[in-house]
């Protein structure tokens, strides 16, 4: 027999749930997830082929070997799903990190599960809280849902303010990028481990390690591993250069786990991405020796910035933000000029520039073409 949904009806209790699932829901369908390309709007729009372009936290190096030949004898396959693929990508980052597999869920990147989170765990009445600068994608999503969005800001030394983020009332998504984008800064264990402790009790804590690898920061695995309120993201975009390719997981108890993926996500990712993690996996010597390489570059730009008097936030990533004392945008728009492109601006630090570490050729032109730029009169407007 039909039912109208007309007459249908609910406890008070479970029509409020059903109401904020479908608007969840409805949200899903429309809002889709943004990533450090979106929100840079680097999608909108083209670059010279020879532009230095270090402004989206990529790895310049790309995927490696291993992984561009997984890539290349997957392809012909491309017509079928082979959803084993992703099964044996658990079972790799499982094996790698200790894990059980139950414990990890595979996504096409990282930018999936933060959105599924925000709207598994905050509401008009549940807010979303994150680091002030700090990564925007899952505000845009919570600001979206109606759900309030709390921004710290970060403390003196540039870490997350764990105490006055755990001390939010209604929070009930506390998210941490560590290290921190855009600052590339680090965040204690200690510190961590006193948000998840203090935390208002039904929220959850987000550590997104997206950058973790570049660092010699400790992980919050060990977290998750004692079935803790606790959802750590990871990706392939970063350290192993697969940020086109798409892939991620979130790592948590499979409760946390099976909330998220109630909003949205494949039971499997593009085979190619699998391929390439698993191959980027088996290759031991690839994150120490990308590490090594971008710490290198890294601190050779710093000491030229501490020779020329300029500050720096003191970053573990692969980027760092430097204090203009103009407006950002200015020393944005003059280096795009010379066919330069750094990061987005964040409101909270508007005389600050994001700058990726690129190669150390790409790095030489940056050094050059910034001091150009800081030896221009500072506009009128700053």
């Amino acid at each position: 027999m039909a039912v109208k949904l007309d007459t249908l009806r609910f406890p008070p209790s479970s029509r409020r749930s059903f109401l904020q699932l479908s608007a969840a829901v409805s949200a899903a369908a429309v809002f889709h997830p943004m990533t450090e390309a979106m929100l840079a709007g680097a999608t909108e729009r083209s670059f010279p082929q020879d532009a230095v372009m270090i402004n989206l936290n990529e790895n310049p190096l790309g995927p490696c070997e291993a992984s561009r030949q997984a890539v290349a004898n997957i392809a012909a396959q491309g017509g079928r799903y082979l959803t084993s693929v992703t099964a044996e990508l658990v079972s790799a980052v499982a094996a790698a990190e200790g894990l059980k597999p139950e414990y990890i869920r595979a996504f096409a990147g990282s930018s999936d599960p933060l959105y599924f989170s925000v709207l598994a765990f905050t509401s008009p009445a549940k807010s979303y809280v994150m680091a002030d600068p700090g990564y925007e994608a899952g505000s845009r999503a919570a600001e979206f849902m109606g759900s309030r969005v709390v921004k710290v800001p970060l403390t003196k030394t540039f870490s997350h303010d764990v105490k006055a983020m755990a001390a939010v009332p209604d929070a009930g998504l506390i998210y941490l990028c560590n290290p921190n984008n855009p600052t590339g800064t680090m965040t204690a264990h200690s510190d961590i481990e006193y948000a998840l402790a203090n935390k208002p009790a039904g929220s959850v804590l987000m550590v997104d390690e997206a950058y973790l690898h570049f660092s010699d920061g400790e992980s919050a695995l060990d977290l998750v591993k004692a079935d803790k309120d606790v959802i750590v993201l990871r990706t392939f975009s970063k350290i192993y250069g697969m940020a086109g390719l798409r892939c991620g997981m979130a790592i948590a108890r499979p409760d946390l786990l099976a909330k998220i993926t109630n909003y949205g996500g494949t039971a499997y990712i593009p085979i190619t991405a699998g391929v390439a993690a698993v191959a980027g996996l088996q290759e031991p010597q690839l994150v120490p020796q990308r590490k090594k390489i971008n710490a290198d570059t890294r601190s050779s730009v710093f000491e030229w910035l501490d020779r020329n008097g300029y500050a720096y936030t003191p970053s573990q990533a692969n980027f760092f933000m430097i204090e203009t004392h103009r407006p950002a945008k200015a020393v944005i728009d003059a280096l795009a000029k010379q066919n330069v492109f750094i990061g987005r601006i964040w409101p909270s630090v508007p005389t600050h520039v994001r700058v990726t570490v690129g190669t150390p050729a790409e790095m030489d032109i940056f050094r050059d073409a910034f001091a150009q730029v800081m030896s221009m009169p500072v506009p009128a407007s700053a």
